[in-house]
């Protein structure tokens, strides 16, 4: 009998620790002694959040950067992770390649994301979330085992990673200072992990900023400086990428602008050179691309490293979610980036070709919307990994989309036919629904801003139920829904049928728990014989 339960209890015990071990690979173990993977998704709620960032110019133009770059040359772009229903990564990197996108930058260090990526001979830029930046900051030890198991181990297997990006955006004003004190030892640490590692030439370590971290108390370019409260914070980590010959990284949204400020001069966020432009000791600014990039370029300029090389992080247009996200302006936008880059045509202080990551490449929509309603619409192509406009990438006629997936099956979730509108239950079976998915589209004009009230109704019925794999409790809603297989999308308004969910790693873990699993079971065998 001892035997007996010896054998069950090490069956429990094994599996158990077998399964939440292998399930939270992806999860980065917080002590410095197991801190090996960064494949975590929980970045941090104000992830890629583009903030409103102070004045640039006689007017009303703000504040946001960019520019020229160490591994100059090629399309690049955000690849996200904050998805529900995520298309494989092969999926994604047959993308890639099919668009002539050259360099992708990542979030996070997923395994099978950079899997997918081994051999496809695209430039990767791997991320640390900031939530990982203290213990990596505290442990030198974790930042060794971090770049040992996510940089070391996928070059070995032909991805081509050439940066580490240590935290995202982490000096933003909204977060209240919460990572001053860590990004910069994190940053030291993963540095001197690479150079262990011999990997200081090859691979090369930035912080992904957002322009609220110089301001231009003038307004013009030629007054940048870092923000007075975080500068003894920005110069040791500008010296340590100057040390190593490593970029500065910087986020540019326009967009930002134009949506917190009604006064800013559309003309100025896009690359026509329409705008009336702004002068600076002679220097004319059409747009507000070249002001703020060449205000980061003075604030480097005035702290001794004028040579410094920029990537420009994140520039892009979102499609919906607001009256100035759309289409029309999201493919205007962007075609003028891609024609800077194309032409290889840089700002007046820097001249030369752009290194830049449009951002983003598919829309995720379980990302934060605290930033605004657009926050889940900044993809050229959408959800399914379907074009949303025309964008020449200068390597194709168009974009092309993606292919070998499935959607759910053609079924919607709608009001039922009847409903009084005026039931108590509606309006609290729509919070509910839209707290728990996505129904950023039904503002003012924005793509479905045009519905009546049974049209948002069904709309927002009808995202919940998608993305919970079409389930049929998940149309119930009290008994006002049901289930129609004729598409209510009306116009440019789509109710969306959500593509078949992909589980990432789950067939590796299940793999693996069924290795464990046998190796337990031959030991419970082994055990049971001798009763």
């Amino acid at each position: 009998m001892f035997r007996l339960l010896l054998a069950v209890f090490l069956f429990s015990m094994l599996v158990a620790r077998e399964s939440n071990g292998l399930l939270s690979e992806s999860v980065a173990n917080r002590d410095a002694d197991d801190f090996v993977s960064s494949s975590s998704k929980k970045v941090n709620a104000l992830s890629h959040t583009k903030a409103d960032v102070g004045s640039i110019s006689s007017g009303h133009v703000k504040t946001s950067v960019v520019s020229h770059a160490v591994a100059v040359g090629g399309i690049g772009a955000n690849w996200g992770s904050q998805a529900s229903h995520r298309l494989p990564p092969d999926i994604v990197v047959r993308m890639l390649r099919q668009n002539g996108i050259q360099k992708v930058k990542l979030f996070d260090a997923d395994y099978d994301t950079l899997r997918a990526l081994s051999g496809s001979g695209i430039q990767v830029m791997v991320g640390i979330p900031n939530d990982m930046l203290s213990t990596l900051a505290s442990s030198s030890k974790a930042a060794e085992r971090w770049v040992s198991q996510n940089v070391s181990h996928h070059l070995t297997n032909n991805v081509m990673i050439r940066y580490v990006a240590v935290g995202n955006e982490p000096f933003l004003e909204t977060y209240n200072g919460t990572f001053l004190r860590t990004t910069f030892p994190a940053l030291r640490n993963i540095q001197e992990a690479l150079t262990k590692a011999g990997h200081r030439t090859q691979v090369k370590v930035t912080v992904p900023l957002n322009a609220d971290v110089y301001s231009s108390p003038g307004g013009l370019p030629s007054g940048g400086n870092f923000r007075a409260n975080i500068h003894d914070f920005m110069l040791p980590i500008v010296k340590l990428l100057s040390d190593n010959e490593a970029p500065f990284t910087v986020n540019i949204y326009p967009f930002i602008s134009l949506y917190t400020d009604s006064n800013f001069p559309i003309e100025y966020a896009f690359f026509d050179g329409n705008a009336v432009p702004v002068n600076d000791g002679g220097t004319s600014y059409y747009n507000m691309f070249d002001a703020n990039h060449d205000t980061l370029v003075w604030a480097l300029q005035k702290n001794g490293f004028s040579n410094l090389p920029i990537i420009i992080g994140e520039i892009g247009w979102p499609t919906d979610g607001d009256r100035n996200a759309n289409l029309d302006y999201a493919r205007r936008f962007n075609q003028g980036v891609m024609a800077r880059i194309s032409a290889g045509r840089g700002t007046p202080m820097r001249p030369g070709p752009l290194d830049a990551y449009l951002f983003s490449l598919i829309d995720e929509d379980d990302k934060s919307v605290q930033p605004g309603n657009f926050e889940r619409h900044w993809g050229i192509f959408g959800y399914d990994g379907q074009p949303k406009y025309a964008l020449n990438l200068g390597t194709t006629s168009g974009l092309i989309g993606a292919r070998n997936y499935s959607y759910l099956e053609a079924k919607w979730c709608i009001l039922k036919p009847g409903a009084r509108l005026d039931d108590p239950k509606v309006a609290e079976s729509v919070s509910y629904a839209c707290g728990l998915a996505d129904c950023t589209c039904l503002g003012y004009q924005t793509s479905c801003g045009g519905l009546d009230a049974q049209g948002n109704i069904s709309y927002a019925f009808n995202s919940y139920y998608q993305k919970n794999n079409q389930l049929d409790d998940a149309c119930k809603f009290n008994g006002l829904g049901t289930v129609t297989r004729a598409d209510p999308s009306i116009g440019n308004c789509r109710f969306i049928r959500m593509i078949k969910p992909y589980y990432g790693g789950v067939g590796r873990v299940s793999r693996d728990v069924g290795k464990t699993m046998s190796l337990v079971l031959g030991i419970i065998i082994f055990l049971l014989n001798g009763l």
